[in-house]
């Protein structure tokens, strides 16, 4: 939302700068910004087609859910077929791996949502289901990975890996004991931050 902000002034300034003679051209440039300024500040801009922070992770990610869920293709409608997702490096391996979620009905009920943790290869680490976003990652960690805080029915519950994998249904994990630590960070935080979404 923020690059299509700072665009919609870039081609603002340059309506500006124009020569006097070309009015028409002049006239043209600025209706197109400030229309796409005014429906980005609206929240109506069309941002599923809008450049991604990292296009490569969006054609990897897109590219997985498609295999992932080829099966379930067929039921779903085209509202369904979005994601989220939030890249964070969660073995100190200096590559990110990716947080996939969903914020629709059909992969969403009553205990949260679905979704994925992706290699940065695109290969699954596992899917989870039940929780809300976002999720936490801690700072501290088991089998060389941080250790998730997921919330479901509105409780905090603490996952682990444990042979290469974190537990699918968090709901059933141990539950957090105190407060979510301060120095954790938040992942796929789609309200607060207004994440983009992408088709598949």
């Amino acid at each position: 939302m923020k690059s299509k902000i700072v665009i919609a002034f870039a081609i603002l300034a340059l309506y500006s700068c124009q020569n006097k003679d070309k009015t028409e051209s002049k006239s043209i440039i600025k209706t197109i910004a400030e229309d796409t300024l005014s429906k980005t500040v609206a929240g109506t801009a069309d941002v599923s087609k809008a450049s991604p922070k990292n296009d490569k992770a969006v054609k990897l990610i897109r590219k997985q859910l498609n295999i992932l869920l080829k099966k379930e293709l067929p039921a779903m409608t085209k509202d369904d077929r979005f994601f989220y997702y939030d890249a964070f490096d969660l073995n100190n391996d200096k590559k990110n791996e990716y947080f996939v979620g969903f914020s629709n009905p059909y992969f969403c009920g009553s205990g949260g949502c679905s979704g994925y943790i992706l290699n940065n290869d695109g290969s699954v680490i596992n899917s989870f289901t039940v929780t809300d976003f976002p999720i936490v990652v801690t700072t501290s960690s088991t089998e060389k990975f941080y250790d998730l805080i997921f919330e479901t029915g509105g409780k905090f519950h603490l996952l682990k890996m444990k042979n290469d994998k974190y537990p699918s249904n968090p709901s059933v994990q141990e539950k957090l004991k105190g407060d979510v630590p301060k120095e954790s960070t938040k992942v796929l935080d789609i309200q607060e931050k207004k994440m983009e979404k992408y088709s598949f």
